[in-house]
């Protein structure tokens, strides 16, 4: 399976992003796709998941209401919506994908390769 995000940018705070995840290989139905993010001398932290079959998702409380999670299942991708960004939002922004939906980043086996988020104030 390989993973590749994009998306990502320099915004000011208040803005939007989407950032998106095509996959390609072996993308099996009940397996569950994750974003998690990464700030300089963080560790990384748990943002969104999905079910591939989008019936289940999951959000990080410091996201909730802001961010949004989707999957076309069409296209082999996912989705995360930004909105009303914040600087503590700024990290490297990884996809994933593991055996189900989680917020652990250990029960993901399959990642991309990172995509800049910075949002100044």
């Amino acid at each position: 399976v390989q993973l590749q995000a994009s998306g990502g940018g320099l915004v000011q705070a208040g803005a939007s992003l989407r950032l998106s995840c095509a996959a390609s290989g072996r993308t099996f139905s009940s397996r569950g796709m994750g974003w998690f993010r990464q700030a300089p001398g963080k560790v990384r932290e748990f943002v969104a998941a999905i079910s591939w079959s989008g019936g289940s998702t999951m959000y990080a409380d410091s996201v909730k209401g802001r961010f949004m999670i989707s999957s076309d299942n069409a296209k082999n991708t996912v989705f995360l919506q930004m909105n009303s960004l914040k600087p503590e939002d700024t990290a490297i922004y990884y996809c994933a994908q593991g055996d189900s939906t989680s917020d652990s980043r250990y029960e993901y086996d399959y990642w991309g390769q990172g995509t800049q988020v910075t949002v100044s104030s």
